[in-house]
Parts: C-alpha cells; structure tokens; sequence
C-alpha cells in the first residue's frame, strides 16, 4: 500500500521484474490475513450469524474493488497504486487526500494490531487482558520493538516478516478445516442478537469485516518488479480476494459455531477459544501462539509502511519534506517515529476501554480513512477512459462496475457509525493545511531556485 514516487513500469528492466502471478497472489494474500481474523469473531459476536452476511457483503464488494484495481493497473502500470491511479484521474490534491487516508489508516491499524497482539498475549498472561494498564504496556512495547527494528533497516524488516508469514496461516487452518466437523447448530440462533434492523447489522458488520481485506491492492503497488503487470496483477488480485475470502468464512462459521455466543464476544483470544473446545489446552495454546506470531508480523508489516507511505508522497511534494528525509541506514526514519508516536496515542487514549471494544473501534477507525482512497479508485477508470477521448469511451461494463464499487465503499462508511464517522471526518481535513502548507513551500522553493543566476 505504500505510495512511491511514481515511476512507469517500463523503467524497470527485466531483469528486475521478479514478481510473477503466484508472488503477487502471495503478496496480496499475506498482506490481508493478518490480525483482522484471529480477533474479529469476538467483535462480530454481538451480531451473531448475520455476521456471516456480512463477510459475504464485503467479499463482494472487495471482488469489485479488486477488479477495479486491476482494470486500472492496465492503464496505468505506474508503482504506487490507488495513489498513482487517484493522482493520475483527479490530480495533487486527491491524490494527497489518498496518501494522507493511507497513512491515517496505517498508523491506527498498528494501533489495532498492538491491541490484538496483547489480547492474544492475555491467553498465556490474563493479567494482560485484564489490567487495561498492562495491557496499554504490552501493545505499547510491541510497536516500539518493531519501529526499533525497521529503523535498523528494511532487511532486517524483512527477515522478521518472512518467519511471520510462514507460521500465520497454520491455526486458520486448524479452526477453519478441523473446526467444522464440531460445530452446534444451536450458536446460529437467534441470527441476529443486535438491536439494530437486518440492514443495519449487516452494514456494520460489512465494515467491520473490511478491515480484514484492507492490502487487497497490494499486487498494485510495486507495479514497476511485476512481469506482465497488465495481466499479472488483475489475476493476482482478484485470485487473492477470493482465497482470503474463502478463509475468512470458514474460520467465521467454525469460531460461531464452536463458542456460545455470550463467551466468543467477551474472549480476547476467540479463535484460541474455539480450538480448544475440540482439540482441547494444546489446541488453544497452538491456536495462540499462532496469533501473536501473525499479529506480530503484521504490526511488522505495517510499521514498515508507515514510513513508507508518507516518505513517497514527499518525495512527490504532497507531504513536508520532512517525511522524505532518510537515516544513514536508508530507512524514512522520521516518518517512522512520527507514525508511531501517533499510534501510540491512540492506544493510550483508549486504554481505559477493554482490549475487545478498543480493537473494534480502532479498527474502524482505520477502515473509514482506507475507504475515502477506494471512493477515489472506484471511479478512476471512468474518469480515465473519459479523459483519453471518443475512442476510449467507458462501456457499460466499466460505469457498472465502478458504480457498484463506489456504492460498496459508500454503504461501508454509512456502516461504520456515526462516531466513527465523525472521527474519522476530523483526522482527513485536519490534512488541509499540511496540503496547503507543503505546495506553499514547494511554491516558494521554486521560485527561489528559478531566481538563481
């Protein structure tokens, strides 16, 4: 997801087009299993089964925001993704709209995953999961050692995240296959446990459950080391949705299915719970281990694109220059600090809530700043193709598919809530005036190089 200044793929040679279908595939599939399911059964309780509608909605959705990805990947081949493609449709300012939600979105979805990884700490440690303080310590020393580690370097960031990926999809595995053989048909009923209208609990578990497909456009990104990207990165991406979306369903129904509803929406470690009602201690114990090796290679994940994010939209001139500086080590290392201070406020500010309530409200928190750069993308291909002349008039096929991707990412916001909503408003426009402050100094400085003898 990480914005870089934006090269065409075709500055890249071959030789160093190392990306292929099942890389990419692999990219996208390990960017979007992460923390989001291993603690989501536990936020989506309250819901009950409609729950699985709901992952049925977003799958849907996040299809058709994958296709769009693709598409626009062929006509823009440019490395940086759904910031290279807003920038291209709609210009600097929407394009610094994209960078500024992404980088929102980043440092408050490692602000979320801390919080998932000291749930899941909790297992093996209750004090963690019950004193709010202890709690607020082990997420809060969870991103400084990994910001301590990518600050050392992105190989090094690298290692880390390639023994994570490894050893992540293995308790999905076990919960979701093994899981299902022991399921009790009971646990799906009533379906809905909420207060709200069928609608309603749907929408909100459709934006809930977005934020386990957020990276679903990273084949996108290094568009520049794809071979074939025109036909690579649309059939990695939308191949990748669908394995992360078959996953997800099945763990869903297994943890729903395994857990009475009244213990999965109180558990800090939901999936862990419902090993152990079939594979008993060893299995939550795996099951946890797991987690807190996944979430950690997340928090991993993420942190690296926090300072990723905000240093290539500098080195564009959309962001201070301040974000593009590197330490001698080549890492964006103030971009980094600066993100992660951040996520650490928000872990603090929230400390008071329990680790479950917390999750949930960062995470959408996060999803809402994701979804304003997917309204933009929605539409990118239409705005292209219009642009390009009579002959490159969008068909129906194109209008069709960006309206229903655009309608998604709208519904997906109404089902955030409204204090979500109104968080999330605060935090995009309080980027106006770095906008407004970054092109007035790139103004200036130009000027004054133009002055020169």
């Amino acid at each position: 997801m990480a914005p870089e200044p934006s090269t065409n793929s075709d500055s890249a040679s071959s030789s160093e087009r190392s990306l292929g279908l099942w890389m990419c595939t692999a990219l996208v599939v390990g960017n979007m299993i992460g923390s989001g399911i291993f603690l989501l059964p536990a936020a989506l309780a309250p819901f009950g089964a409609i729950s699985i509608a709901g992952w049925i909605a977003t799958s849907v959705g996040a299809l058709a925001l994958a296709l769009v990805f693709g598409r626009v990947a062929r006509m823009v081949p440019k490395t940086g993704g759904p910031y290279a493609y807003t920038r291209e449709a709609f210009g600097d300012f929407p394009g610094f709209l994209v960078a500024w939600g992404y980088w929102i979105a980043l440092w408050a979805g490692n602000a979320a995953v801390a919080v998932g990884f000291a749930s899941y700490v909790g297992f093996f440690f209750p004090a963690v999961a019950e004193n709010p303080v202890v709690g607020l310590a082990v997420a809060l020393g969870a991103i400084w050692l990994v910001t301590f580690v990518n600050l050392r370097g992105v190989g090094a960031a690298g290692l880390v995240q390639l023994f994570t990926a490894i050893l992540k999809v293995l308790p999905l595995l076990v919960v979701g296959g093994i899981g299902l053989a022991f399921i009790e048909p009971g646990h799906f009923h009533p379906p809905n446990r909420s207060d709200l209208s069928n609608s309603a609990a749907i929408a909100a578990c459709a934006t809930l459950t977005l934020w386990a497909f957020l990276g679903l456009e990273s084949a996108t990104v290094p568009a520049g080391n794809v071979r074939r990207p025109e036909i690579t990165i649309p059939r990695a991406t939308v191949l990748g949705t669908c394995i992360a979306a078959g996953v997800y369903s099945l763990v869903t129904v297994a943890a729903i299915g395994l857990v009475p509803p009244e213990v999965l929406e109180t558990s800090t470690a939901p999936l862990a719970l419902a090993a152990q009602t079939f594979l008993g201690g060893w299995g939550g114990i795996l099951v946890a281990l797991g987690a807190i090796v996944s979430t950690f290679g997340t928090l991993n994940g993420f942190t690296l694109l926090t300072g990723q994010v905000p240093y290539g939209a500098a080195r564009d001139g959309v962001f201070p220059a301040l974000f593009g500086r590197l330490s001698g080590r080549g890492t964006p290392a103030v971009a980094l600090v600066i993100s992660n201070i951040l996520a650490s406020g928000l872990i603090a500010m929230n400390f008071t809530k329990g680790l479950v309530e917390q999750f949930t409200f960062i995470i959408l928190l996060a999803t809402l700043t994701t979804l304003v750069p997917y309204v933009f993308c929605a539409l990118s291909e239409v705005v292209l193709r219009l642009r390009a002349g009579p002959g490159e008039r969008p068909g129906a096929a194109t209008v069709l598919l960006g309206l229903l991707a655009f309608v998604y990412s709208a519904w997906a916001i109404y089902g955030a809530g409204e204090e979500v909503v109104y968080y999330g408003f605060l935090l995009l426009i309080a980027g106006f005036p770095v906008y407004v402050w970054t092109k007035g100094f790139n103004s200036e400085a130009s000027g004054e190089a133009l002055e020169e003898p």
